[in-house]
């Protein structure tokens, strides 16, 4: 997506990796969707975010945003066995919903940096079929 909402739901040990992400989004307008601790640790740094809930915190939480359309991204990373059954749904639910879904901080970066140069029109869009035909 070009604009809208990112939700932002990241393991511990993935928050540091997310940062620059997170600030590069805020800056082009998105709005930043997140759960409890990477609420707490993108706000402290200074990035613009939004809590919402996780599924056995109450309504309405981050399914309900998806279901609803209301969210655009979604950055997932794995965050051991208690945010596993949350995970596993989350996902399940961006698939079902046809919403993008990022499970790796490396491939959040690469996102943004795409969006970054699509908004600016410096990234023609082509299919991995005319990316191969240019290379063989």
């Amino acid at each position: 997506p070009l604009k809208g909402t990112v939700l932002i739901t990241v393991a511990d040990e993935d928050k540091p990796l997310i940062l620059d992400t997170a600030r590069r989004f805020a800056e082009m307008g998105f709005k930043i969707l997140v759960t409890g601790g990477t609420y707490t640790y993108l706000t402290d740094k200074g990035i613009p975010a939004e809590k919402i809930l996780k599924m056995h915190e109450g309504r309405p939480h981050v399914l309900d945003a998806i279901t609803n359309k209301e969210v655009d991204l979604v950055i997932n990373t794995p965050a051991g066995r208690q945010s596993q059954h949350d995970d596993s749904y989350i996902r399940k639910t961006a698939i079902k919903h046809k919403i993008p879904y990022i499970t790796t901080p490396a491939a959040a970066a690469a996102s943004v940096r795409g969006i970054e140069a699509k908004r600016k029109g410096d990234a023609p869009v082509k299919s991995l079929q005319e990316y191969h035909a240019e290379i063989h």
